[in-house]
């Protein structure tokens, strides 16, 4: 197939990208890859061809290509910096995923998820709720907004709750949700909520560790005041 003939103009099937959709990543070459982030040529070569010249440029090596400055890159006729500078961030991201994933400490009270939390919810004009997710070892792995609404209430769906603490293997978990009015204390649907959403989470062996509201700075934590 010749070099300068566009990668639109190959047959469907020997497109990186289709390839890579069809096939996952891993059925690619290393060029194959590299053409699908430079995205485009030039007039005289196409991305292919670019992802080749970078390769040979450095041995044909991609570790070296990794390594590799912008500057360097740039050097390649057809490479700007924009392009290079894609596959630097594309590098680099691939470096990160390698490093090993620092591990929260256990959070142990209402009073570390209301600072976690205050300084996100206390200046909003309307109610959010949030479900944050622990592990066994009660470790934060992850916090979502479940819902958003109106001045004075939210409407919270406890299905998608269990539906979202099961698909991120969560064993345990804390509903949050503010009040614009400033006051925490909660109401009566505040509490309703609460006993609804613990009994669910025990049909399918989760546990809510507490429920608490937010207002201005302070908090109210159902499992401090012994209601859960």
């Amino acid at each position: 197939m010749e070099g300068n003939l566009k990668i639109t103009d190959w047959a469907k099937e020997e497109r990186p990208r289709e390839r890579l959709m069809d096939n996952g990543p891993a059925s690619l070459t290393n060029a194959e890859l590299l053409a699908i982030l430079l995205r485009t040529g030039t007039g005289r070569a196409n991305a292919m061809d670019l992802a080749r010249n970078l390769l040979a440029e450095h041995g044909n090596q991609l570790y070296e290509l990794v390594r590799s400055p912008v500057e360097k890159m740039t050097r390649i006729r057809g490479v700007g910096t924009a392009k290079a500078v894609t596959l630097c961030a594309a590098f680099e991201l691939g470096r990160r995923a390698q490093l090993p994933v620092e591990r929260p400490a256990a959070i142990t009270s209402a009073g570390e998820v209301a600072r976690i939390m205050i300084p996100m919810l206390r200046d909003l004009t309307h109610e959010t709720c949030w479900v944050l997710f622990f592990d066994g070892g009660r470790k934060l792995i992850g916090k979502e907004q479940i819902s958003s609404g109106g001045l004075n209430a939210t409407i919270v769906d406890v299905r998608m709750i269990l539906k979202k603490a099961l698909d991120k293997l969560s064993c345990e978990l804390i509903l949050v949700h503010n009040h614009p009015s400033g006051s925490n204390k909660p109401g009566r649907q505040d509490r309703i909520l609460t006993q609804t959403l613990k009994e669910a989470a025990r049909m399918v062996d989760l546990h809510l560790i507490d429920h608490i509201v937010i207002g201005g700075n302070g908090y109210f934590s159902f499992a401090e005041e012994g209601l859960l």
